[in-house]
């Protein structure tokens, strides 16, 4: 079968490394792609904002079977596109990737639902915007409702803080995402990424991670798109996995279907730990970056087979969850000085002997024979190990194994887990 992949970034180097191994597939297109997608796949230009153009390039080179790596194309219906044509499809159509592209219908579905989540307000009218915000105390969660990109979420520490990132959003700061806003208690405790596969009415859990979204060590600066994760998340335990899945991943699915946007792909549920139990943040409608990178690190099934069964309905009726290995992983993100403001382009990167650690591609391009940068997050460094501790160790040594004089990383990745097993002995 030949396979296309959307998408450039380290995900989608990361599923092309694991697409590519499948016995299924016989030929990998990938489309932007970038340099280490293409030791895995032939990468092309096809834009995916062109659905016409999609579908041309899939009927000519007799594609099987389209794996949607980012939101956006979700969000925009190419999904939806490719199905009508009778060309199967990883991911949801839009009107159920809606879980994504619109915060507030998440949060409406929650209420309808019995959902564990944080308590809320939408709002397309500033003014009654912030005449919402006393009753939220602080601090406060501030959402643009649409995609804008891992930036449209502020948590404000002051009232002063709350108004300016209202009146922000509302004058356009985060393009037509900030149409509309969610204003959200804020909720303590942990994070934990949690992921699950969905045919449309039958879900299997997939795996968890935690990730760090600070710029820097210690968690502090500016959000990210991620600086690095680890998976397993030991905190989240089997109870709890088992809590999520009956309370908040089940009743989503089973809310979808009889809503008439039965939900094909992959559910990332950003999930806080807090003392009263598991509660939702957010949904997203596609693997995690950097989280992708550390699950298909551990995955060790079929990933064409198992894409195609959810992409097919009833697909994963009976199916085991999907094995992954017993090991950590960790990956540490490369980004460019600069990140997350205006990073530096154009940097040359050398990579050495990294030993069984694995480079993902996330930001690069080979300009006159070198590779160079080309983004703010550059590089995904994964590796494995019998524990966080030792997964952090080798990920650390590929690191410096690399020379990107252009480039900065944290060195602290997977840090809270690392003191829990010391502490434990």
């Amino acid at each position: 079968m030949n396979i296309l992949l959307i998408g450039s970034g380290g995900r989608e180097h990361a599923l092309a490394w694991r697409l590519s191994q499948s016995p299924s597939c016989e030929k990998l297109f990938a489309s932007p792609g970038n340099p280490g997608i293409a030791d895995h796949a032939e990468c092309v230009a096809v834009d995916p904002a062109d659905h016409g153009a999609v579908l041309a390039f899939c009927l000519d080179r007799n594609i099987g079977f389209v794996v949607i790596g980012p939101e956006a194309p979700l969000v925009d219906g190419l999904g939806d596109s490719l199905r009508a044509a009778g060309i199967k499809v990883f991911g949801p159509n839009a009107n159920a990737a809606i879980l994504e592209g619109s915060k507030g219908f998440v949060k409406d579905l929650c209420a309808r639902e019995n959902i564990p989540t944080a308590a809320y307000a939408r709002h397309s009218d500033k003014a009654a915007a912030l005449a919402e915000l006393p009753r939220f105390g602080l601090p406060v969660v501030i959402k643009a409702d649409g995609l804008a990109a891992g930036k449209g979420v502020i948590i404000a520490e002051t009232e002063a803080e709350a108004r300016d990132a209202i009146e922000h959003m509302f004058s356009g700061g985060f393009g037509s995402a900030g149409a509309e806003v969610v204003i959200e208690e804020f909720m303590t405790g942990e994070e934990v990424s949690f992921f699950a596969i969905s045919d449309g009415r039958n879900v299997v859990p997939f795996g968890s991670a935690q990730d760090h979204k600070r710029v820097g060590d210690g968690d502090t600066g500016p959000n990210t798109g991620g600086m690095g994760a680890y998976s397993p998340a030991p905190i989240f335990s089997a109870a709890l996995e088992a809590e999520v899945m009956e309370r908040i991943i089940r009743p989503t699915v089973s809310a979808m279907a009889r809503d008439g946007r039965p939900y094909s792909g992959v559910f990332f549920a950003g999930l806080m730990l807090t003392p009263q139990g598991p509660r939702l943040i957010e949904y997203n409608c596609r693997f995690g970056d950097p989280e992708c990178q550390v699950l298909m690190m551990r995955f060790e099934g079929d990933l064409v087979e198992l894409l195609l069964a959810a992409a097919s309905e009833g697909g994963l009726s009976g199916a085991d969850r999907p094995a992954l290995s017993d090991e950590a992983a960790l990956t540490v993100v490369m980004a460019a000085k600069g990140y997350p403001g205006t990073p530096e382009k154009g940097s040359p990167i050398t990579i050495g002997d990294v030993g069984d650690a694995r480079i993902f591609h996330a930001g690069t391009v080979v300009k006159d024979g070198q590779l160079v940068a080309s983004g703010g997050r550059v590089l995904n460094v994964t590796a494995r190990g019998a524990s966080v501790g030792a997964a952090q160790i080798a990920a650390y040594a590929a690191v410096d194994a690399i020379d990107f004089p252009g480039g900065f990383c944290r060195r602290d990745i997977g840090w809270r887990e690392v003191a829990r097993e010391k502490a434990a002995g």
